[in-house]
């Protein structure tokens, strides 16, 4: 398998159907200094916050330890609004602007354990479909050896590549694009989580999904609510399981 580039966030556009030349961290565009303004008001607390959340998640049914090293490796508030970073690790979902929010903690873990499965080490190649604020991305790049994550809000898209700039994570890709499409160039995906709720999951993930993969996504149901979905991709075909109610965003095509 060809070695990829590796990156401090290796940005691609998925808006163009011809193939772009990426360029290195220096010849991008730079941004303003005061364009991200950091949240403050955790400081050296923040390690101790972390840790109390990390024991919520296990009280509450996480199992997996290498879900709950990612959860307490990733400092939450860099990803809110600094007015809500008081809130950082509360078990609740936050506004991170253009109508999104960034998921709870109980759910990022919970996706993400029922993603892993029990595996015994880290997961191959993900994808995510839907970038948000990247604080699901980073905590993916945790427990898997490749992350690709798509962002179809181009607002959001740089919000996350500013808020995960300076973690300097080699293993993970962003991508502006629409998630609907997956990313084929990536395929195939030993998982593809999405954070974001449509009527069925596109046939585009399917095909991405690696033999021996899995796919966690929340999917309207036939009355109507949202539940958690987990596929799993065999030499027999497809299995599906209905799990929990959720309640995320609607999943969208295109781009904005």
């Amino acid at each position: 398998m060809t070695q990829r580039k590796a990156f401090p966030i290796q940005l691609d556009s998925l808006s163009s159907n011809q193939p772009k030349a990426k360029a290195p961290v220096s010849a991008q565009r730079p941004l303003p200094v005061t364009a991200v303004p950091r949240p403050v008001g955790v400081g050296l607390d923040s390690l101790a916050m972390r840790n109390r959340m990390v024991q919520k998640l296990a009280a509450s049914g996480i199992q997996d330890a290498h879900v709950l090293k990612a959860m307490g490796a990733v400092e939450r508030h860099q990803f809110v609004e600094t007015g809500l970073v008081n809130q950082a690790y509360e078990d609740t979902s936050l506004p991170i602007g253009l109508g999104q929010t960034i998921s709870k903690p109980n759910v990022v873990a919970r996706m993400i354990e029922l993603l892993r499965n029990g595996s015994a080490g880290p997961l191959g190649r993900v994808l995510e479909v839907g970038t948000g604020c990247g604080y699901q991305a980073a905590v993916l790049s945790h427990i898997a050896t490749e992350v690709y994550s798509i962002e179809r809000l181009k607002g959001l898209h740089e919000k996350a590549r500013d808020n995960l700039r300076s973690f300097r994570l080699r293993n993970l890709h962003l991508l502006f694009g629409d998630g609907m499409a997956g990313f084929a160039k990536g395929a195939p995906y030993a998982a593809i989580i999405a954070a974001a709720g449509g009527d069925s999951i596109p046939q585009a993930w399917l095909d991405q999904l690696a033999l021996g993969g899995r796919l966690v996504a929340p999917i309207v149901t036939m009355t109507g609510h949202q539940a958690l979905v987990v596929v799993d991709k065999t030499a027999q075909g497809f299995t599906q399981q209905v799990l929990e109610a959720v309640h995320f965003v609607p999943l969208k095509s295109g781009i904005s």
